[in-house]
């Protein structure tokens, strides 16, 4: 298994996706936006929305991905993802995915795609979904299509994705062995990019997610977040304003600790457990800085979802360059597998 820390020490070339399945929220800002921001400045990147891979779950529903897949865009761009760094596309606009991903598919052992680790948790977790089909047991090896299209060098993942790099270098070596000279090899072996697991709960204390309705959407109104931080969920024994409480047994404290300075969690701290302040004075120091952080992005998607035929450019102009570089990759693929005819 090849891993490394989310930065690479030299500029690589870089593939990351994200599904457009709902709303994206502050939990996905913090666990893989702000790792992007971070790459895109070093790195020559490739950011796509995994349109299809949506499809492998929600194949019943596709006009999930039509209502979803435009605000994700607008989030990537309002927080800060530049066109000017790195390219923006959609996945099923560059059809050389799925034609990779086909002749990937005759040479995988059915056995490797079954041992990946996702294939039987999102079975069990998704039971109302019948999911015995091609396309998802092979989704992993469309992802590996996704990255070796790109000859990609590294791909930031969380640990649970870290199996899927590692069936993409296996398709990798084995591609090379079989079809080109070992001093030649067509794709690289890339390597796992560790990302920092993003340390903020839901509202709830639990992880956040659409699923446990414990989200701060990163599309919604202000009036929207407020409320639902100041109804979040505090210490249960501190039923009345005058009762002492324990920072670390409520969800709001989790926040503190990743937005508040050193001395306001010190005042937070002190203060619940003397009941020196109350939970809604604890709540407005945690509101104060989430404003801070969200009210420039939502200002800046609100910009962008009134000027969409640019937002469009972008995206066509990034559908564009990705086409150029995945035709260089199958025009290679297809004369090391002879496939070149001239009719």
């Amino acid at each position: 298994m090849s891993t490394s820390d989310i930065q690479p020490k030299k500029p690589q070339r870089i593939l990351s996706g994200m599904r457009p399945t709902g709303r994206l929220h502050l939990g996905h800002y913090k666990g893989v936006l702000v790792n992007w921001l971070k790459l895109q400045d070093d790195h020559q990147c490739f950011f796509f929305a995994a349109d299809w891979h949506a499809l492998t779950t929600d194949y019943a529903n596709p006009g999930i991905v039509q209502q979803t897949i435009w605000d994700m865009l607008i989030d990537w761009l309002a927080v800060g993802i530049d066109p000017e760094k790195c390219v923006i596309f959609i996945q099923s606009e560059v059809p050389q995915h799925a034609e990779l991903h086909l002749l990937f598919s005759f040479i995988t052992p059915l056995p490797w795609l079954e041992r990946v680790p996702t294939y039987k948790d999102q079975i069990e977790q998704l039971r109302e979904k019948d999911l015995g089909t091609y396309g998802f047991l092979g989704y992993p090896l469309l992802q590996s299509a996704d990255i070796l299209m790109y000859r990609a060098d590294g791909v930031p993942v969380g640990e649970d994705q870290v199996p899927h790099v590692e069936l993409t270098r296996e398709v990798a070596r084995r591609f090379n062995h079989l079809y080109r000279k070992p001093d030649q090899p067509l794709f690289p072996e890339p390597e796992s990019l560790l990302m920092p697991a993003s340390k903020l709960p839901g509202l709830d204390g639990r992880k956040m997610s659409k699923s446990y309705n414990n989200t701060i959407e990163l599309g919604e109104t202000w009036k929207v977040t407020e409320q639902k931080v100041k109804t979040m969920p505090t210490d249960p024994a501190r039923v009345r304003r005058e009762d002492p409480g324990t920072p670390e047994k409520c969800a709001v404290w989790d926040f503190h600790k990743l937005y508040s300075t050193e001395d306001e969690r010190s005042e937070v701290h002190a203060g619940c457990k003397s009941a020196g302040i109350g939970c809604l004075d604890c709540k407005k120091v945690l509101l104060k800085h989430l404003e801070e952080e969200l009210q420039p992005i939502r200002q800046r998607r609100a910009e962008l979802a009134t000027h969409m035929d640019d937002v469009r450019d972008i995206v066509k102009k990034g559908n564009e360059r990705a086409r150029i570089e995945a035709e260089r990759t199958m025009d290679k693929v297809r004369r090391t597998l002879q496939m070149g005819y001239r009719v």
